[in-house]
């Protein structure tokens, strides 16, 4: 029972700090990478030739508050800071699956999908990179969108499918 119990806490912080980050990316994203340190970001939004951007530096911002969870909650004997870390590396590893994998096709992985949600998030990063400059920009967290766009992604869904249906007139 104890062990089911240690598990279920794990899990719950595993959750909660994955959730949290997504407020963490949002906050980072328009304040920072949008802000102070747009010069790293700039050519995320002006794409420029090459496979490596400066703002796939980052990826630090994420990953050293993880690797300190991890090293610190082992030297404290396993404690709940190696859970906080796992939810922070889980969470980048969405974003990477995500952001540079399914939406800027950085890897020929997850092409193709009529997935609503998938859609809704695709759609919402494409609005948000039509603002080449750090102002006036929009949706700038990853896994949470607004409503608008899923009804978009239904609507385009609908449109895709109707078009296949139709009789071709040749």
């Amino acid at each position: 029972m104890e062990s089911l119990i240690s598990f279920l806490q794990a899990t719950a912080i595993v959750l909660t700090t994955f959730i949290g980050m997504e407020g963490v990316a949002w906050i980072a994203h328009k304040y920072i990478m949008h802000g102070l340190m747009w010069f790293f970001h700039e050519d995320h939004h002006v794409h420029q030739p090459g496979f490596f951007e400066k703002n796939d530096a980052f990826f630090l911002i994420f990953a050293v508050p993880s690797a300190w969870c991890f090293i610190t909650g082992a030297i404290g004997g396993g404690d709940f800071r190696i859970w906080v870390g796992t939810g922070i590396a889980v969470y980048g590893l969405a974003y990477f699956l995500v952001h540079d994998v399914f939406i800027h096709q950085r890897f020929h992985w997850f092409r193709r999908t009529e997935n609503i949600y998938f859609l809704a998030i695709r759609k919402a990063h494409k609005v948000h990179h039509k603002h080449q400059g750090k102002q006036h920009g929009e949706s700038f967290g990853m896994l949470l969108v607004s409503p608008h766009y899923f009804k978009e992604a239904r609507q385009a869904m609908k449109m895709k499918h109707q078009m296949h249906s139709e009789p071709s007139s040749s």
